[in-house]
C-alpha cells in the first residue's frame, strides 16, 4: 500500500429519480411518516463524513428532501446514470472544487447501516486507488447463481485489512472453483467513493464493451485501466426494488425494531 492519501474532505451524494419500473415513485413511498429518501439521507447524516445531498432528478423528490431539513440539487432527468448525475450535481454545489471525494448513495437504502458509508472510504487511502466500493460473502447458495446479484472478483487476503482491488465484476458464477470445492464469492454491494478526478475521468468516458455485455456501469472503469478497490463487510443492506423489499423496509426502520 502507498502513502495514505485519504480524502481529507469528501461529500455525500445520492442521486435519485422518480422512473422505476417495478416500483413507481419510490423515491416518495412512505415508510412510517417519512420518503425513503429521506431516510436514506437520514442514515448518511449519521455516517458524519461530510455534507450530504440529494441529487434529484425531479422538483417533488427536492422538495420532500428540503422540507425534511436537507439540502437537495435538481439535475437534468435526461442524465443516463446515477454517475452522471451526481459528477452534475457537484458542479452545482461546489464549483470552487473544495471536495476532493464523492460517496455515491443509492437512493433506495434505507436502512443501511452508516458504518458501511463510512466503510467505502477506506479503500482511498491507498493513493493508486481511483474508485472504492464493498462487497460481502455470499452465504445464500442460490445467490450463487443468481445473475441478479452481482460477483466481485477480488483475492482477498488476511494481511490486506479486508480490501483488495476488484479484478473484474459479473452476473455470472465467478471465479470458478476448478477443484470442485466451493469456494467464497462475493455480492457486490453498489456503493462507491470516487476520488473527485476519477469521477470526472469515469462519467467522460464512452460506455465500454464489456460493460455493455454485462450491464454493469462500473466494467468501464476497469477497461480504462482505472483501479477499483473493493473493502470486505458483513452485512448486506436491504435495496429497495419491489413492494416486498418496501414493506420489508418497513418492518427494519418500524419504532422499537
Amino acid at each position: 500500500m502507498t502513502a495514505d492519501a485519504q480524502p481529507q474532505n469528501p461529500v455525500i451524494l445520492i442521486p435519485a429519480r422518480l422512473a422505476s419500473t417495478r416500483l413507481p415513485n419510490k423515491p416518495l413511498a412512505v415508510i412510517h411518516g417519512a420518503p425513503m429518501i429521506v431516510h436514506v439521507w437520514r442514515r448518511a447524516m449519521e455516517a458524519e463524513l461530510g455534507p450530504v445531498y440529494v441529487a434529484c432528478a425531479e422538483p417533488e423528490i427536492l422538495a420532500a428532501v428540503e422540507a425534511a431539513g436537507g439540502q437537495a440539487v435538481l439535475t437534468d432527468p435526461a442524465h443516463p446514470s446515477g454517475s452522471d448525475r451526481i459528477c452534475a450535481a457537484l458542479s452545482k454545489i461546489d464549483p470552487g472544487r473544495r471536495h476532493d471525494a464523492i460517496v455515491n448513495l443509492q437512493g433506495d437504502l434505507p436502512t443501511i447501516d452508516p458504518a458501511l458509508i463510512r466503510r467505502v472510504l477506506e479503500p482511498l487511502r491507498d493513493a493508486a486507488v481511483d474508485i472504492a466500493t464493498l462487497a460481502v460473502e455470499v452465504t445464500d447458495e442460490a445467490e450463487r447463481h443468481n445473475p441478479n446479484v452481482v460477483k466481485a472478483v477480488a483475492a482477498f487476503r488476511q494481511e490486506g485489512g479486508g480490501i483488495a482491488r476488484a479484478l473484474y465484476f459479473s452476473r455470472a458464477t465467478v471465479p470458478a472453483n476448478a477443484d470442485g470445492k466451493v469456494g467464497p464469492h462475493y455480492h457486490h454491494i453498489g456503493l462507491y467513493a470516487y476520488r473527485r478526478a476519477a469521477l470526472e475521468r469515469f462519467v467522460s468516458l464512452p460506455p465500454g464493451m464489456l460493460e455493455q455485455r454485462e450491464k454493469l456501469e462500473q466494467l468501464r472503469a476497469l477497461e480504462n485501466g482505472m483501479r477499483i478497490d473493493v473493502a470486505r463487510v458483513d452485512t448486506l443492506p436491504l435495496g429497495v426494488d419491489t413492494p416486498a423489499d418496501l414493506e420489508r423496509a418497513r418492518l427494519l426502520l418500524a419504532p422499537g425494531s
